[in-house]
Protein backbone atom coordinates (compact mmCIF):
# COMPACT_ATOMS: atom_id res chain seq x y z
CA UNK A 1 0.00 0.00 0.00
CA UNK A 2 0.97 3.69 -0.87
CA UNK A 3 1.84 5.52 2.36
CA UNK A 4 -0.91 8.69 2.01
CA UNK A 5 -3.43 5.17 1.91
CA UNK A 6 -2.59 4.08 5.55
CA UNK A 7 -4.55 6.65 7.08
CA UNK A 8 -7.14 6.96 4.93
CA UNK A 9 -10.68 5.92 7.15
CA UNK A 10 -12.32 2.75 5.72
CA UNK A 11 -15.56 3.12 3.11
CA UNK A 12 -18.57 2.43 4.37
CA UNK A 13 -20.26 -0.08 1.75
CA UNK A 14 -24.02 -0.38 2.27
CA UNK A 15 -25.58 -4.02 2.03
CA UNK A 16 -28.79 -4.13 0.08
CA UNK A 17 -31.87 -5.94 -0.98
CA UNK A 18 -33.30 -4.91 -4.52
CA UNK A 19 -37.37 -5.63 -4.41
CA UNK A 20 -40.75 -4.54 -6.36
CA UNK A 21 -43.01 -3.23 -3.75
CA UNK A 22 -46.80 -3.71 -4.64
CA UNK A 23 -48.40 -0.48 -3.72
CA UNK A 24 -52.11 -1.99 -4.91
CA UNK A 25 -54.17 -4.04 -7.79
CA UNK A 26 -56.58 -3.97 -10.83
CA UNK A 27 -58.62 -6.12 -11.49
CA UNK A 28 -58.09 -7.40 -15.76
CA UNK A 29 -60.78 -9.39 -17.44
CA UNK A 30 -59.05 -10.36 -20.38
CA UNK A 31 -56.10 -12.33 -18.58
CA UNK A 32 -53.67 -11.90 -21.91
CA UNK A 33 -52.79 -8.69 -23.91
CA UNK A 34 -53.69 -10.26 -27.38
CA UNK A 35 -53.78 -6.54 -29.23
CA UNK A 36 -52.95 -3.34 -28.72
CA UNK A 37 -56.30 -2.41 -28.38
CA UNK A 38 -56.17 -4.76 -25.05
CA UNK A 39 -53.00 -3.02 -23.75
CA UNK A 40 -54.66 0.59 -24.73
CA UNK A 41 -57.89 -0.08 -22.51
CA UNK A 42 -56.04 -1.44 -19.33
CA UNK A 43 -53.45 1.44 -19.75
CA UNK A 44 -56.54 3.69 -19.82
CA UNK A 45 -57.80 2.73 -16.79
CA UNK A 46 -54.73 2.60 -15.01
CA UNK A 47 -54.52 6.20 -16.02
CA UNK A 48 -58.10 7.45 -15.59
CA UNK A 49 -58.14 11.26 -16.18
CA UNK A 50 -54.48 12.67 -15.91
CA UNK A 51 -54.19 16.28 -16.90
CA UNK A 52 -50.16 15.75 -17.55
CA UNK A 53 -48.27 13.47 -19.77
CA UNK A 54 -47.84 10.18 -17.81
CA UNK A 55 -45.05 7.52 -19.15
CA UNK A 56 -45.94 3.84 -17.83
CA UNK A 57 -44.72 0.80 -18.74
CA UNK A 58 -46.61 -2.59 -18.90
CA UNK A 59 -45.06 -5.59 -17.90
CA UNK A 60 -45.60 -9.02 -19.26
CA UNK A 61 -45.03 -12.20 -18.66
CA UNK A 62 -44.17 -15.11 -21.64
CA UNK A 63 -48.08 -16.02 -22.27
CA UNK A 64 -48.46 -12.00 -22.51
CA UNK A 65 -50.34 -11.79 -18.82
CA UNK A 66 -49.87 -8.41 -17.96
CA UNK A 67 -48.04 -9.01 -14.04
CA UNK A 68 -47.35 -4.98 -13.01
CA UNK A 69 -47.89 -1.50 -14.31
CA UNK A 70 -46.10 1.30 -13.07
CA UNK A 71 -45.63 5.22 -13.94
CA UNK A 72 -42.35 5.55 -14.82
CA UNK A 73 -42.49 8.94 -15.00
CA UNK A 74 -45.01 12.12 -14.93
CA UNK A 75 -44.25 15.10 -17.29
CA UNK A 76 -45.28 18.32 -17.63
CA UNK A 77 -47.85 19.53 -20.15
CA UNK A 78 -46.68 18.31 -23.30
CA UNK A 79 -43.67 16.44 -22.43
CA UNK A 80 -42.07 13.71 -20.90
CA UNK A 81 -38.23 13.23 -20.04
CA UNK A 82 -38.19 8.87 -20.20
CA UNK A 83 -34.45 6.59 -19.59
CA UNK A 84 -34.55 3.52 -20.40
CA UNK A 85 -33.08 1.99 -16.93
CA UNK A 86 -36.02 3.64 -15.55
CA UNK A 87 -38.49 1.83 -17.94
CA UNK A 88 -36.48 -1.57 -17.60
CA UNK A 89 -36.43 -1.64 -14.05
CA UNK A 90 -40.08 -2.89 -13.34
CA UNK A 91 -39.51 -5.88 -16.39
CA UNK A 92 -36.21 -6.30 -14.85
CA UNK A 93 -37.35 -6.72 -11.25
CA UNK A 94 -40.38 -8.74 -12.02
CA UNK A 95 -38.78 -11.46 -14.45
CA UNK A 96 -40.83 -9.98 -17.41
CA UNK A 97 -40.29 -11.38 -21.02
CA UNK A 98 -42.29 -8.08 -22.70
CA UNK A 99 -43.29 -4.82 -22.37
CA UNK A 100 -45.57 -2.36 -23.58
CA UNK A 101 -44.86 1.40 -22.63
CA UNK A 102 -48.04 4.02 -23.54
CA UNK A 103 -47.96 7.45 -22.64
CA UNK A 104 -50.81 9.89 -22.65
CA UNK A 105 -50.80 12.76 -25.14
CA UNK A 106 -53.40 15.31 -22.94
CA UNK A 107 -53.51 17.61 -26.20
CA UNK A 108 -55.67 14.65 -27.78
CA UNK A 109 -53.15 14.42 -30.74
CA UNK A 110 -51.81 10.26 -31.93
CA UNK A 111 -49.28 12.07 -33.36
CA UNK A 112 -46.41 10.96 -32.53
CA UNK A 113 -43.83 13.29 -31.89
CA UNK A 114 -39.86 13.36 -33.00
CA UNK A 115 -38.63 12.56 -29.18
CA UNK A 116 -41.80 9.88 -29.12
CA UNK A 117 -39.98 8.16 -31.78
CA UNK A 118 -36.31 8.59 -30.24
CA UNK A 119 -37.10 6.88 -26.72
CA UNK A 120 -39.00 3.90 -28.41
CA UNK A 121 -35.72 3.19 -30.86
CA UNK A 122 -33.65 3.58 -27.25
CA UNK A 123 -36.29 1.18 -25.18
CA UNK A 124 -35.82 -1.14 -27.83
CA UNK A 125 -32.03 -1.29 -27.80
CA UNK A 126 -32.02 -1.38 -24.33
CA UNK A 127 -34.12 -4.19 -23.90
CA UNK A 128 -32.31 -5.94 -26.56
CA UNK A 129 -29.35 -5.81 -24.56
CA UNK A 130 -31.22 -6.88 -21.29
CA UNK A 131 -33.41 -9.66 -23.10
CA UNK A 132 -36.91 -8.09 -22.46
CA UNK A 133 -38.45 -7.40 -25.86
CA UNK A 134 -40.34 -4.00 -26.23
CA UNK A 135 -43.31 -5.20 -28.02
CA UNK A 136 -45.07 -1.80 -28.59
CA UNK A 137 -45.06 1.91 -27.84
CA UNK A 138 -49.10 3.31 -27.28
CA UNK A 139 -50.22 6.98 -27.99
CA UNK A 140 -53.12 7.14 -25.92
CA UNK A 141 -55.69 9.99 -25.91
CA UNK A 142 -58.83 10.81 -24.47
CA UNK A 143 -60.94 8.60 -26.95
CA UNK A 144 -58.30 6.76 -29.47
CA UNK A 145 -54.79 5.60 -29.57
CA UNK A 146 -51.54 5.31 -31.67
CA UNK A 147 -49.86 2.22 -31.53
CA UNK A 148 -46.17 3.04 -32.57
CA UNK A 149 -45.36 -0.89 -33.86
CA UNK A 150 -49.15 -0.38 -35.95
CA UNK A 151 -47.42 2.88 -37.54
CA UNK A 152 -44.34 1.36 -39.11
CA UNK A 153 -41.92 2.87 -36.20
CA UNK A 154 -41.21 -0.11 -34.50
Amino acid sequence: MEENQKNVPAKRVDIVSVKLVREKTMMYKNRRVRSPQDAYELMKEFLGDVDREHFVVLCMDTKNQPTNIQVVHIGSLNSSIVHPREVLKSAILSNSASIICGHNHPSNDTTPSPEDIAVTQRLMEAGQIVGIDVIDHLILCENNFRSLKESGYM
